[in-house]
């Protein structure tokens, strides 16, 4: 008994000596080993089976102290029917508590004498765990509620402010003509400035979120927390498209859409768009990095989840459109949005700029590219509508055809977007375009849109019995096209060789006109500039014979080229101007001759039908069109 009673006393000695030099339970644990190895009275065995005694015990009674009295404070706020973060003095020492409780778990952690303990510790952390995800949800919903304010968004200047800047998806313009306030429908307010930064959430109410945060994340409770905070944020943000009027529509509800419906759906994308990757995602992303501040990559990855869900609702429509028909009448509606993903590039590049947004990134690009060859589509359409455009029965009087004017006015109407098509038509696409860039690449694709109309109209030309008519016919057309390439930005991409060319061509197609027409005529007055035995067209004319000839021929071409139309007053009194000098000079001398003819003489009155006066008045109601009008144009 006194052996045992020694080597107790020993061990004793030993283990309080292993204690007082050891920092903590692992160099203890390694002193002791030293022990046993030295003498094997020291063995582990028998340290262990005498853990319990004298000091250790005293250590497990203040550990247990310590547990049940964190039991006992953090039950109580666990079973709270009120929100523990509706007092900050509550709040303050819930936290403590979970800090206390912290600290206790990591250190039971090492050590293999307190499991039961450790086992109690990790279930009251769970149940506070528990408790603090529904805080912190609470704080998440609390936050939007309290930070809803005055519903308009403008203070007394028109300014945004901070304050208030949470409801600039509201238009409340009317609020003071409705009594009935649930009966109000918010709508997407106009925002012309969109160089705005807005707290999602009060700032007081961030630092509490990143408080419950911090202590969820240090307890394994990570996925837990981002699960809620991705929720919460996921569900403003699909509240805020749907306020913006942006609908979550399938590919086959956009393309069964009429003109009027997608135009619509278009300008409500585009303010979306602009609002949320100008003011709403750079809002999210500073909410992120301000309650997962410190946690590492938890922030982005966080970000990420939250947005990721209305990135893909933008991208979707904008996608449905660009894979829909080639119609060219879409071409304005695929311009909107290429030149509004063209302008929000940069916005993804720097709202998405860590390695977890990159697939959003990719999809935005890849999304810009498919409107970009869309837009090559349509054109490409432009160029078979041309191609197959029939040339069935001929304009009447030889007026405008309606593919010159629908070609001119598109293309007119296009190149408003000079810059997008020249980023279009590049054979290389930088992320993000330069506003300095020039390329010649749109100038080629113009150059050949004009050159298949052109064939188009000579074919069209060919119709026509008449080749004075025919001639007629490429005139108005051919002046059409210069006027609309001169007053557009057609001119700058055709140029000035491009304009004189095609001016020359209509200065032949007039040529070829008074040839067709007025030569046989002038043939008749001319011929052999002899008063008697006149030779036309092979056979002798006596004076009376000329001036009957003339009189029926200048009576057809009245009676017909007065129905003709040429829609261009200078063209058509520049014409006109022509025919009088062409014809009077030489009437005036025929008339002459015709006086002093032998078999006609004094009696010249009765075969002279029309006077210069007569013929000049004739020739000025030329092309006037079938109701005495020349024919507007558009």
């Amino acid at each position: 008994m006194a052996a045992e009673n020694g080597e107790e006393k020993l061990i004793a000695v030993a283990r309080h000596i292993a204690k007082t030099l050891g920092h903590n339970e692992s160099m203890a644990e390694d002193i002791l080993q030293i022990f046993s190895n030295f003498d094997g009275r020291f063995s582990r065995e028998k340290f262990v089976d005498k853990l319990t005694t004298a000091g250790q015990e005293e250590d497990l009674r203040a550990l247990d102290h310590t547990i049940k009295s964190l039991q006992r404070q953090i039950s109580h706020y666990v079973a709270a029917e009120h929100s523990i973060w509706s007092d900050s003095a509550d709040s303050s020492a819930f936290l403590d508590c979970l800090d206390e409780l912290i600290s206790t778990v990591r250190e039971l952690s090492g050590s293999i004498y307190a499991e039961a303990y450790l086992s109690s510790a990790e279930d009251l952390l769970q149940q506070a765990m528990f408790r603090l995800e529904e805080e912190f949800r609470l704080l998440m919903e609390r936050g939007g509620e309290s930070f809803e304010l005055p519903r308009s968004y403008k203070n007394g200047n028109g300014v945004l402010t901070e304050n208030n800047s949470n409801n600039l998806l509201y238009d409340d313009s009317d609020e003071d003509d409705h009594d009935d306030s649930d009966s109000e429908i918010p709508v997407a307010q106009p925002i012309s400035n969109y160089d705005v930064i807005i707290d999602a959430l009060p700032s007081g109410i961030v630092n509490d979120l990143h408080e419950i945060a911090k202590r969820m994340v240090v307890s394994g409770y990570r996925k837990e927390c981002l699960h809620v905070y991705g929720s919460c944020r996921r569900e403003f943000l699909e509240e805020s498209m749907s306020r913006l009027g942006l609908g979550k529509l399938s590919n086959e509800e956009v393309q069964r859409m009429q003109w009027n419906e997608l135009e619509v759906e278009i300008d409500k994308w585009i303010k979306a768009a602009n609002v949320s990757l100008r003011i709403l995602f750079p809002s999210e992303r500073r909410l992120c990095d301000r309650v997962f501040y410190g946690f590492g990559s938890v922030n982005d990855s966080s970000f990420m989840e939250v947005c990721r869900g209305a990135v893909v609702q933008i991208l979707n429509f904008a996608d449905a459109v660009a894979i829909g028909s080639r119609s060219p009448e879409r071409l304005f509606m695929v311009l909107d949005l290429f030149e509004t993903m063209r302008d929000l590039m940069p916005e993804f590049e720097y709202n998405f700029s860590d390695q977890y947004c990159l697939v959003l990134r990719n999809d935005a690009l890849g999304l810009w590219k498919r409107l970009r060859e869309a837009i090559r589509g349509i054109f490409m359409e432009l160029e078979n509508l041309i191609r197959r455009d029939p040339a069935k029965a001929p304009v009447p009087h030889g007026g405008l055809h309606p593919i010159t004017r629908y070609v001119m006015n598109y293309l007119r109407a296009a190149c408003g977007s000079r810059e997008s098509l020249e980023l279009v038509f590049e054979e290389s696409v930088s992320v993000v375009p330069s506003k300095d860039s020039t390329s010649s690449s749109l100038s080629v694709q113009m150059e050949w849109i004009m050159e298949l109309l052109e064939s188009n109209l000579e074919v069209k030309a060919k119709i026509y019995g008449d080749a004075a008519l025919c001639s007629v016919f490429l005139m108005n057309n051919g002046r059409y096209i210069v006027q609309k390439v001169k007053d557009s930005e057609l001119g700058s991409l055709l140029g000035d060789d491009w304009i004189r060319k095609h001016t020359a061509k209509i200065k032949q197609y007039i040529s070829s006109y008074q040839r067709s027409t007025w030569n046989k005529l002038l043939g008749v007055l001319r011929a052999d500039c002899s008063p008697v035995g006149a030779n036309v067209g092979g056979k002798s004319m006596s004076m009376k014979d000329r001036i009957r000839a003339f009189n029926s021929q200048f009576e057809e071409i009245y009676k017909s080229q007065s129905r003709w139309i040429i829609f261009d007053e200078q063209l058509r009194n520049e014409l006109r101007i022509s025919l009088s000098n062409l014809v009077l000079p030489a009437y005036r001398n025929f008339i002459a001759m015709l006086q002093n003819a032998p078999d006609v003489g004094r009696h010249a009155d009765r075969y002279i039908k029309y006077n210069l006066e007569d013929i000049d008045t004739r020739i000025n109601e030329l092309f006037q069109g079938g109701n005495g009008s020349a024919g507007g144009r558009k």
